[in-house]
C-alpha cells in the first residue's frame, strides 16, 4: 500500500441510535448525520456485528459530508453462517438504508462478511457452505459505490454470482490476513474485469482486524502502527466516496 498522511483525530459528529422493527426483532441502527451531507454511507459490520468498532472512520465520514447509517447485528454463532443469518443481516441493512435521506446517492462500506452482504445488495448471489443460495437482493435505492475491507468473498465464488455487479469498488486486502486472504480480492478484481475495474489496496503488515479501531477480545493486531494506518485508510476511503 502506498504511503500517505493520516487524518489524525476525527472531529466530533452527531451520533444517535434509533430502534427499528424486523418482525418481532428490534434492530438498533447507529446514525451519524453530517452537516449538509452529499452522500449516504451504509456500513455493514463483520461477524462480531458492532459498527462501533469502526466509529472513528464513521465519524470521519460524517464530518466530511456523509449521512452514515450502520445497523448492529448479533454476533454470528459460526464462521459458516446459514441462509437465514445472511437473509436477516441483508434485511437489516435495507431497513437501515430506509432511514437515510432519499435524495442522496448511496455508498456501501463493509468489513469481512459485511462486504459480501453489500455485494448481494449490489446484485450478487450469496452461497452458503451447504450450497444454499440467497439470490441477489438489490437495495430499493441502488448502491453507487462500494468499499470492502478484507471481504469474505467465498460466499460469491460460484458461476455467474457476480455477473450483475456493476459499480465502482475500492477493495482492501491485508498481507497478514489468514481469514480472508488477499487472493480473494484478487479473485474479485479478475471476476469483474474488464467491465468494472476494482481499485485494490494491499495493506502490508495488516491483519483481518486491522481495519477496526476497537479490536475484538483476545485479538492481537500484527500492524506495527495501527492508528496511523487507520488514518490513512480513512483518508483514502473518504476521497473515494466523495470524488
Amino acid at each position: 500500500m502506498t504511503g500517505g498522511q493520516g487524518l489524525g483525530k476525527a472531529p466530533s459528529a452527531a451520533h444517535e441510535q434509533v430502534t427499528l422493527r424486523d418482525g418481532a426483532d428490534e434492530v438498533v441502527v447507529s446514525v451519524l448525520a453530517g452537516h449538509e451531507p452529499r452522500w449516504t454511507v451504509l456500513f455493514a459490520a463483520g461477524a462480531g456485528g458492532s459498527p462501533l468498532r469502526h466509529l472513528p472512520l464513521l465519524t470521519t465520514l460524517a464530518t466530511a459530508g456523509c449521512h452514515v447509517v450502520a445497523p448492529h447485528f448479533p454476533r454470528l454463532s459460526s464462521p459458516t453462517p446459514g441462509i437465514e443469518e445472511l437473509a436477516m443481516r441483508t434485511r437489516w441493512l435495507r431497513l437501515a438504508l430506509n432511514r437515510a435521506p432519499e435524495h442522496l446517492p448511496v455508498a456501501g462500506i463493509g468489513h469481512s462478511i459485511g462486504g459480501a452482504l453489500l455485494l448481494g445488495l449490489a446484485g450478487g448471489d450469496l452461497w452458503t457452505i451447504s450450497r444454499d443460495c440467497l439470490r441477489a437482493q438489490p437495495a430499493a435505492r441502488p448502491l453507487a459505490k462500494l468499499v470492502l475491507f478484507t471481504p469474505a468473498l467465498q460466499f460469491l465464488q460460484a458461476p455467474h454470482a457476480v455477473d450483475a455487479i456493476q459499480l465502482p469498488i475500492q477493495a482492501w486486502a491485508a498481507s497478514e490476513d489468514r481469514i480472508t486472504p488477499p487472493s480473494q480480492v484478487d479473485w474479485l478484481a479478475a471476476a469483474l474485469a474488464p467491465r468494472m475495474p476494482v481499485q485494490t489496496h494491499l495493506a502490508q503488515g495488516a491483519g483481518h482486524f486491522s481495519f477496526m479501531d476497537e479490536l475484538p477480545p483476545h485479538v492481537t493486531d500484527p500492524h506495527p502502527d495501527r492508528p496511523a494506518f487507520l488514518g490513512e485508510v480513512a483518508a483514502q476511503v473518504t476521497r473515494f466516496i466523495l470524488a
